[in-house]
């Protein structure tokens, strides 16, 4: 794999790498909500929440669409809501040894 194609898939895997982007996407899984909606869902601070919203689009896992003043965010695809059912299948198998991993590489 090249080196480009390596970095750009640990930037889009960066994008999951975060608690609230993880709210975010967790409340976008049933249906597109706006960034005071999101706000509400999660509890969050809006100025934070946008900034985690700009991550999410930036690194193309979730889409925007204007409608008058508001801005509608949502899953990008079925494909990216397959793989965040995925990191649920894949975390019921491991989250024991995920629960005792201390050690973490940056």
């Amino acid at each position: 794999m090249q080196t480009t194609e390596l970095d750009t898939k640990v930037k889009f895997l960066r994008g999951f790498a975060d608690k609230t982007r993880i709210q975010i996407l967790e409340t976008l899984t049933d249906e597109e909500k706006t960034v005071s909606q999101i706000v509400e869902k999660i509890n969050g601070n809006q100025s934070n929440i946008s900034q985690h919203l700009a991550c999410l689009k930036g690194c193309g896992i979730i889409v925007g669409r204007q409608e008058g003043r508001y801005c509608y965010y949502s899953i990008r695809n079925d494909q990216v809501r397959e793989l965040l059912t995925m990191f649920d299948v894949v975390l019921a198998d491991v989250q024991n040894d995920v629960a005792c991993c201390d050690s973490h590489i940056e």
